[in-house]
């Protein structure tokens, strides 16, 4: 069943001519009322138990005439002329879906009672009855009437054609000056305006008349298959289009899809790198309150320092002349004849290179080349223990993929211990690189300024040896601490006590695993935002 919104859709798209006649408004062969209600729901209309409210026939095609106006003058022209106006919420949305930009509309109700349309008989002279108008009816002639016309002026046409032709047969001379050919080029010249010129008959006007008649019909017959008529659209004729230049609508998509792929869509400020200074070993001075016998050896040390030379670091050689600067002092030159001469080997020791230092203290010591660029990579230290909830077997799934395994779980896959792992998170579309270790001894002091995080037991044995003389208290002051356990089993006392950052996970609900884990990467970046900002991450 034809409903009035459909219609006034179909019409407006079509641009055909819509009829308002006795507060009626007819499409074609059917009409309604105007105060007739559409399935068009009004702004807010049906919602939290409100009736439900529809816009009019009146007030839909009113808003058509009208729409190249403000709204605010648009309402007060509804008011004046006492027709409801459409809401502004529901205004461009409306708009739309009459235009043909847009197939559908939420606010269309299809469970809305529709009116019945009432059918519009098409009279011949209905036109010129209700407009008043006093003018005469267009005469229209059937087939066979328009078919005797076109005889008439086709019969014309071959008079016309036969008189072209000179017979040259026919014509005779009339007197010795003008000769037969020169009459038959006048009769020729006579027959070719003849054709060029209208030849009025009796019937002119009739003919005319008949004329107008056969173009009339022809509009008519036309118009009737032109409406029906549809665009034939292929695969190509639907990619042409009119309105939307390829350049630069799709170019400019792939632009930035290719500046996307290539990390080109916002440029990357460089971290300054701080180049981490080596840490200065403070000479032991001696103590003179208690007897030590390394005091011997650090005041020879002190004495190596010229490598055994007799040099003397505060002379100078400011008011010196050059003899006396090449052949040296008076006091010099005395003291070197009264030495014995002494035989090489023989009561004379030379003095040896320093100590060697230990290599805790070696590896602290920068070396004598070229600096090496530090490495950015984050380091994050694990427990060593086989009874820790994360180990160098299942770090990769825990920290990684979210997602907690057990050790034994590994163990029965085959995996096989690594002595450190490398973890690839993505981030921003971007993959950083962590380094997890578990033996925190092998660690340099430039390695040591690179660790971020570290995953307490819960026993203080797990910092010996570390720096800070392995107190808890001042590594976590430096380093962001985490414990990984179990919400059902009891917390340690030390763990209670210190301050690290707790993961609490389920022994049974797997799915809960990506929530806790993703608190560790949270923590750990506004550590590293605060603290390690040199740092890739």
């Amino acid at each position: 069943m034809a409903d009035p919104l459909s219609l006034l859709r179909q019409y407006n798209i079509n641009k055909k001519e819509i009829i308002e006649r006795d507060n009626q408004i007819i499409f074609g062969e059917f009409s309604w009322p105007k105060n007739v209600k559409t399935n068009y729901l009004k702004y807010g209309s049906g919602k939290k138990g409100a009736p439900r409210e529809y816009y009019t026939l009146e007030c839909l095609l009113y808003l058509l005439k009208n729409v190249m106006l403000q709204h605010s003058v648009y309402v007060r022209q509804c008011a004046a002329e006492d027709i409801p106006a459409v809401n502004r919420p529901d205004r461009k949305e409306l708009l739309a879906y009459l235009n043909g930009e847009t197939p559908t509309c939420a606010s269309i109700d299809k469970s809305a009672p529709l009116e019945i349309p009432t059918q519009v008989k098409r009279t011949a002279d209905g036109d010129a009855a209700t407009s008043g108008e006093t003018a005469a009816k267009k005469a229209r002639f059937e087939e066979t009437q328009v078919q005797k016309v076109r005889e008439q002026l086709a019969a014309r046409w071959d008079v016309n054609q036969k008189e072209t032709a000179v017979n040259m047969d026919n014509i005779k001379s009339l007197s010795e000056t003008m000769s037969v050919e020169k009459i038959a080029a006048i009769k020729a010249k006579r027959l070719a305006n003849k054709r060029t010129t209208i030849k009025r008959t009796d019937n002119e006007e009739a003919m005319g008349t008949d004329l107008r008649a056969i173009l009339d019909y022809d509009v008519d017959s036309t118009k009737d298959i032109i409406s029906r008529e549809r665009q034939w659209r292929t695969r190509t004729s639907v990619l042409q289009s009119a309105g939307k230049v390829f350049a630069k609508n799709i170019f400019a998509m792939l632009q930035g899809i290719k500046a996307r792929e290539e990390g080109r869509n916002r440029p990357q400020v460089p971290n300054p790198i701080k180049m981490p200074e080596p840490t200065r070993i403070a000479k032991p001075q001696p103590q003179l309150s208690q007897y030590n016998r390394y005091d011997q050896e650090r005041f020879n040390r002190q004495k190596e320092e010229t490598e055994g030379f007799k040099i003397d670091t505060l002379g100078t050689y400011h008011g010196m002349s050059l003899k006396s600067v090449t052949e040296g002092s008076l006091a010099q030159r005395k003291a070197q004849a009264n030495m014995p001469h002494a035989t090489p080997g023989v009561g004379v020791t030379r003095a040896g290179p320093k100590d060697l230092l230990p290599t805790a203290q070696a590896r602290q010591l920068p070396a004598n080349g070229p600096q090496k660029r530090p490495s950015r990579t984050p380091i994050i230290i694990i427990p060593s223990a086989n009874t820790s909830l994360i180990t160098m077997l299942n770090v990769k799934d825990i920290l990684q993929e979210l997602r907690f395994m057990s050790t034994s779980e590994k163990k029965a896959q085959g995996c096989q211990r690594e002595c450190e792992v490398l973890l690839q998170r993505k981030r921003n579309n971007q993959t950083v690189s962590y380094r997890v270790v578990d033996n925190p001894i092998k660690l340099t002091q430039q390695d040591w300024q690179r660790v971020v995080a570290v995953f307490v037991m819960g026993p203080q044995w797990q910092f010996k040896g570390w720096p800070w003389d392995g107190n808890p208290v001042e590594i976590f002051s430096k380093i962001c601490a985490f414990h990984l356990c179990f919400s059902e089993l009891k917390l340690d006392a030390n763990v209670e006590r210190w301050s690290v950052t707790l993961l609490r996970l389920s022994q049974n609900k797997r799915h809960l695993d990506r929530a806790v884990l993703s608190k560790f990467w949270e923590t750990l970046d506004k550590y590293m935002l605060k603290y390690k900002p040199d740092l890739r991450f």
